[in-house]
Order: C-alpha cells, then structure tokens, then sequence
C-alpha cells in the first residue's frame, strides 16, 4: 500500500466518522496507519479506539502522540476532548476543547462546546455549588430570568 493508498483508506475513515459508522473508520484508520501513519490519522485512529474497544487509555496516548508532532492542529484537541467525554471525564474534555480553539477555530469543538453547556458560578460562591441555598436561590432566580 503506497502513501496514495493510505491517503484514500484515510478519507474513507474520514467519510464513515462523518456518517455516524466509527467501526467502519476503525478499520479504514487501521488500514491507513499502517502504511506510515500521520499525526492527523493517529489522532483520529485513537478517538476511534477509544470509542469502538473501550481502550480508552490507549486512545489517549495516541492523542497525545499526535499532539506532541503537531501542538497547533485543532483537531488532534477535538479528538482527545471526544476520548474524555467517551470516558465520562466532562471536565477534562471542556479543558481539552477550549485549549483546542486557542489554537485555531473548529466548529465541530464549537458546536460540541454547545451541546455540553457550561454552569454558571453558584449564587454564593461561598456556599458550595450543591448547597440547599445555592440550588434554590439559583432555581428562583433562573425562574424569575435574572440569572
């Protein structure tokens, strides 16, 4: 398999990613990484990883590994924010993903940013966030449209 056919296993990856299949992009990412992987095709290799076997700790090496190589490209941050909410860790993804706008923007970061939704400062910040007060006092005044 030359470098045009890892490019073309690659963008077939990119394609079933887009539709939903991440199985199908598993194994075209496989199949792309082996002929001399890039940093953009290890990042996307990992996500899926993560994803389809659960091996979530590999799939974040392979992140970080493609971070290393290329510090400033987005979508290695998009990926690694995606492997943390697979993994149930919201905070470290919303971290991940904001470091990924700073380098440049991304819808995809962008619009899952969105999705998750950010919570706003207790009412009292003196009060912890689950403290009866601050749960209904932010509720009231949610209600009243002054929060």
């Amino acid at each position: 398999m030359g470098d045009a056919e890892a490019e073309k296993e690659f963008s077939r990856g990119l394609k079933a990613l887009q539709e939903g299949n991440s199985l199908a992009a598993l194994t075209f990412f496989e199949k792309a990484a082996g002929e001399g992987p890039t940093p953009l095709c290890i990042s996307y290799l990992g996500f899926c990883i993560a994803k389809e076997r659960g091996q979530v700790q590999k799939g974040i090496q392979l992140c970080r590994e493609a971070l290393e190589k290329e510090p400033e490209n987005p979508l290695h941050y998009l990926n690694l924010g995606r492997i943390f909410l697979t993994a149930g860790n919201k905070q470290e993804a919303i971290r991940t993903f904001r470091e990924g706008l700073a380098r440049g923007p991304n819808q995809e970061i962008i619009d899952l940013l969105n999705a998750i939704g950010t919570r706003r400062p207790p009412v009292i910040p003196a009060l912890g966030r689950d403290h009866p007060i601050n749960k209904y006092l932010g509720k009231l005044l949610s209600n009243l449209g002054l929060r």
